[in-house]
């Protein structure tokens, strides 16, 4: 049977194996990570002791959110995949395919606010390309790669989850969902549920990166001394994740949904629009596995450092299967296949929503 491309949104995983995976170009020695499903990063080996990381996607520019925080929030996209590796992004490379009705004011505040990131992080824009085409359009404008470099031994990718892990979240579920909702349709949400909740929600927009829960999560070690695995809850938010991470590792897995948290504002906003929260799009929030001795010591350095952390489950050997327990019943965890976001999303738009 032919598998089709969803109808929007990511691929499947059965369409990137039978589509993608097969056909990689040629074979080099030196990719010790290949393209995988659940995988954000490719790394290769440059020398004995040291690698190279690469990540890439759209740069995604949203002008609703005002130029300076859609520049924060398309760098950050970016920064947060590379960093799961365990080591902060070293350079960049950026693609603008600008819309004609863009103007030299508007670039320069994005531009600004990139290279402001940048500095914060050491990281350098090494080449690039920056021009405006017709047939092109918001938030869709490009596309930019991120580079890292570190040990050898020090990498982490989430095919590295090991049994008895702990598996922790950091700040919650449906952060992206809520913190972008919040921001492109204000009038209605206030409207419905008040501005103390609306401003609550606007300000999750700036937790909507995994950058700095990532860096701090590997002070405490990684690998069989603490991080084994990190991987960011895209699409498909906190049960997509885990369960990508489970997939990628080749790991079983139970999580307990009645501890993953939730904040009021999150439940509030996807109930107005009909969203799980818990398998919706959660940019900012980090999946983490770490070795159990090691589990408090990282939820620790998480809130001393104004991280909410929580343990929400357990790695198992994959004879144990993968599992989800809410409420003290147990069923088997399946990957949500579908975010709920893009159509709520779409159809507020067609309702007129702002």
């Amino acid at each position: 049977m032919k598998i089709k491309f969803p109808n929007i949104g990511k691929i499947s995983p059965e369409f990137f194996e039978n589509y993608i995976f097969p056909k990689l170009g040629a074979k080099r020695e030196e990719i010790i990570v290949p393209p995988q499903h659940g995988v954000d990063v490719g790394i290769i080996r440059i020398c004995e002791n040291k690698v190279m990381a690469f990540t890439t996607d759209p740069i995604y520019i949203v002008p609703q959110y005002g130029w300076e925080k859609a520049a924060w929030f398309a760098f950050h996209i970016l920064a947060s995949d590379i960093t799961t590796t365990g080591f902060p992004p070293a350079y960049a490379i950026f693609d603008f395919n600008l819309p004609l009705n863009i103007d030299e004011e508007s670039f320069e505040i994005i531009w600004d606010v990139i290279n402001k990131e940048c500095n914060k992080y050491g990281t350098s824009i090494i080449t690039g390309h920056t021009a405006r085409y017709s047939g092109v359009d918001y938030p869709m404008v490009g596309g930019a790669v991120f580079v890292a470099i570190g040990d050898y031994d020090k990498f982490i990718t989430p095919t590295m989850a090991m049994e008895g892990d702990k598996v922790v979240i950091t700040k919650g579920c449906a952060i992206e969902t809520v913190g972008i909702l919040a921001n492109t349709f204000p009038n209605y949400i206030k409207s419905k549920v008040g501005e103390e909740i609306l401003l609550k929600a606007q300000n999750l927009f700036y937790k909507m990166s995994t950058v700095d829960d990532a860096l701090t999560a590997v002070k405490i070690g990684v690998r069989e001394n603490g991080i084994t695995s990190m991987h960011d809850a895209t699409e498909c938010g906190v049960i997509g994740g885990v369960f990508e991470v489970a997939q990628a590792s080749n790991k079983g897995i139970i999580i307990y949904k009645d501890e993953i948290p939730i904040l009021d504002e999150v439940k509030i906003i996807c109930d107005l629009f009909s969203i799980d929260p818990y398998i919706s799009i959660s940019e900012g929030t980090l999946i983490i596995t770490v070795r159990p001795n090691k589990a408090n010591e990282l939820i620790k350095l998480l809130n001393d450092n104004n991280i909410l952390a929580e343990v929400i489950g357990e790695i198992l050997p994959i004879k144990e299967g993968r599992w989800i327990v809410e409420n003290g019943i147990k069923k088997p965890l399946e990957h949500p296949r579908i975010d709920p976001f893009w159509k709520a999303v779409s159809d507020a738009f067609e309702k007129g929503l702002n």
